[in-house]
């Protein structure tokens, strides 16, 4: 007879809601669990049944597609980005709402989640930078109508990107224009607006839409972003449907757009100088606040694809030979069927490390944002009252207090009895030093999630669909597979592809604050690796080590023609460094969770029950992600370091580099045990029990 608690150290289940709301902080939040129950129950609900019934074999917005519009405005999921007193019902920042919200529709499909997550594109430069007219208006009616209440829902739609051959080019890059119309003394300017958009989503059903315009007229001095209503004079034009392979349960076309419109349309205001019209924001800084967060949400579409795949794969690989001659209940074949061989437990352990690291990365840079969110308001607050106005000019101060944000960030690493408490809390009674903190962290971790979460997600995904065989192709794949990993492709475009995350990164990675917080980091992995060597930690803070030191020898160094190594227009330098950063991240967010886990844990009852062998899965699965981590860390600095160094064989090295070679084998060393980590966490997806079916239809 078995011993009670015998199999406490084995993974009984996967992980359930009790466990992510611990390891993704919102177990203290009943507005967030109740927002996943209700987006849960329209994704697996209506959604599926849409895609399993075809739904996704058109490209037009069809009666039932519109449909879902009803579910989401009666499960909450149209009124999740607005505030109460704009009708919404959370209150604060909502990055972390929205990206939940996302998560839990793209779990069954992309197509939803990005129809949902375009509507709230649509009103983010109205949020970020509208006036307080523009917000009471467009934010408060696009919430779903009371009962009694007799008006038309605002459904919203981004219009940014502009025709082949300028679609995907560069944000600053705009073909459609606006002019003065008329202009009578006394009264409103009256613009003429001309747009064309291509991939513009919602265009099926948007009765206004947010667009970037250039200034075609001398009396307007800038460009803007305007907002374009369906009844406004003019050619109201939503375009022939884009023929995707992909996201067909989002409405996409190419719309043409010619309208009047008043000059108070102009997202943000304006004033009028020596008789021209001055937008208050151009579109440019308008995009800039709204891509800071947006793209977050994106990056999390791939991490639930990824850990939704994982249940369909081992149902498939367990009933995988069941009905053929000879196998019978209770033989290896009848019960393991695939999962007897090493090499499908192996690959399904990649699969399920990265999606749980993308989603913790994910996750995290949403909370980061809630916490800047307030932070940039109160910095606008107090550059107003200091007369410090424009973008350069907030840049100039802000830098001033680099030294400020690195020493805060030291004395936060430090116990309380070792700091000097005077000029500790000199430091965080200043607002400004706080945001220059978290905003640094902000700006390396939105372009690293979209980068790292979507471009080595689609090569993930990919993997998720050839281990189910044949299967993985056909339209009635459980777990709707394959489709995901075409979703996939289009989203690591979205809203920037991967040239412009890597741009982004090889800017703000380097920024001083930044690298601080990155050397605390550093040292809490290192601490780590000597209470809980099973982690991967000595493997990661080996990695990171390595990273910065490979950076820091790039910066000073120059090729054989005395040219720069790290600088603006050598892509191929610092691209390949923002890739190597991002793996890192994921692998310390993923600890980080983890170890949330294992302190949080034991105080929830249903959590407890399962915590060993829960942490024993988790901390296997980090430790595979942080051995990858490291070895792409170390196959790209070494590309680098010794790349770049012309002239010299593989037998003959300069004396410099023999300390980045020490680091690669530190590197090297830290691997110790990954390879078993990740045999025992095999053997833990072999014996989990799973449902006897998957919530949601076929």
């Amino acid at each position: 007879m078995a011993n009670p608690g015998e199999n406490n150290g084995v993974l009984r289940t996967l992980p359930g809601d009790d466990v992510r709301q611990i390891m993704w902080r919102f177990s203290e939040r009943f507005d967030l669990q109740m927002l996943v129950q209700s987006v849960r129950g329209v994704a697996r609900g209506p959604v599926a049944r849409l895609v399993a019934a075809g739904g996704r074999n058109s490209h037009e917005w069809t009666p039932e597609k519109n449909e879902l519009l009803k579910h989401y405005d009666e499960s909450g999921i149209t009124s999740a980005f607005m505030d109460p007193e704009e009708g919404g019902y959370i209150e604060g920042p909502k990055n972390l709402a929205l990206s939940l919200m996302a998560f839990e529709l793209c779990w069954v499909d992309a197509g939803a989640s990005t129809g949902s997550l375009a509507g709230n594109l649509a009103l983010e430069p109205i949020h970020e930078r509208g006036t307080k007219e523009q917000r009471h208006k467009y934010m408060g009616g696009s919430v779903p109508p009371k009962p009694g209440e007799s008006r038309k829902i605002l459904r919203g739609s981004f219009v940014l990107t502009e025709p082949i051959p300028f679609v995907g080019v560069d944000t600053g890059v705009l073909n459609g224009t606006v002019r003065v119309a008329e202009w009578k003394d006394g009264q409103e300017p009256i613009l003429q607006v001309d747009k064309r958009g291509r991939f513009i989503t919602n265009m099926g059903y948007a009765n206004f839409v947010t667009a970037a315009v250039d200034t075609a007229d001398a009396r307007i001095k800038s460009s803007c972003m305007i907002i374009l209503e369906e009844g406004d004079p003019g050619t109201w034009d939503r375009g022939t449907p884009t023929k995707k392979m992909v996201h067909q349960l989002s409405s996409t076309s190419d719309p043409v757009f010619s309208l009047r419109v008043p000059a108070n349309r102009i997202i943000g205001g304006y004033t009028i100088k020596d008789g021209v019209i001055v937008p208050n924001f151009n579109h440019g800084e308008i995009i800039e606040a709204v891509f800071s967060h947006t793209r977050v949400s994106v990056g999390l579409m791939a991490a639930a694809k990824l850990l939704s795949s994982v249940e369909p794969i081992v149902r498939y690989h367990r009933g995988r030979f069941r009905g053929g001659d000879g196998v019978v209940p209770g033989s290896p074949r009848y019960d393991l069927g695939i999962q007897q061989k090493e090499d499908a437990l192996h690959r399904l352990i990649d699969i399920w490390a990265f999606g749980e690291a993308s989603a913790s990365l994910g996750f995290e840079g949403s909370r980061v944002f809630d916490v800047l969110d307030p932070l940039e308001k109160v910095k606008d607050r107090l550059f107003k009252e200091q007369g410090v106005e424009g973008g350069r000019a907030q840049m100039r101060a802000l830098m001033k207090l680099t030294k400020d944000g690195c020493e805060l960030i030291a004395f936060d690493a430090k116990p309380a009895a070792e700091r000097d408490q005077e000029r500790y809390a000199e430091l965080k009674a200043n607002p400004l030093v706080e945001f220059v903190v978290v905003d640094a962290l902000a700006n390396v971790l939105c372009p690293a999630i979209k980068l790292w979460n979507t471009g080595v997600g689609a090569n993930v995904m990919r993997e998720a669909v050839s281990l189910m065989g044949g299967y993985g192709i056909t339209e009635d794949c459980p777990g709707f597979l394959g489709q995901k990993w075409m979703d996939t492709q289009l989203e690591a475009t979205y809203e920037g592809p991967e040239v412009v995350q890597r741009r982004q990164l090889s800017l703000t990675m380097t920024n001083e604050v930044f690298l601080a917080q990155f050397r605390v980091w550093m040292a809490e992995m290192r601490a780590l690796s000597t209470t809980q060597p099973a982690m991967g930690s000595c493997a990661l803070a080996s990695a990171m080590e390595l990273w910065l030191a490979t950076l820091e020898h790039l910066q000073r160094s120059k090729d054989a023609a005395g040219a720069k190594l790290y600088q603006s227009a050598r892509h191929g330098v610092s691209f390949a460094m923002a890739d190597a950063l991002c793996w890192l991240l994921a692998a310390r967010s993923l600890i980080a969770d983890v170890l949330e886990l294992q302190v949080k844990g034991p105080e929830n009852p249903t959590v407890a029950e399962g915590l060993e062998g829960l942490m024993h899965f988790y901390k296997d699965l980090c430790a595979v992600l942080a051995a990858r981590a490291a070895g792409e860390v170390g196959r790209i600095t070494a590309d680098l370091v010794y790349g770049y160094n012309g002239g010299e064989t593989c037998c003959s090295q300069p004396a410099e580099l023999a300390s980045f070679e020490e680091l690669r084998r530190k590197v090297d060393r830290g691997l110790a045990g990954s390879r078993l980590a990740k045999d025992r966490a095999a053997d833990s997806v072999s014996k989990v029990m799973i449902p006897e079916a998957l919530d949601y239809p076929a």
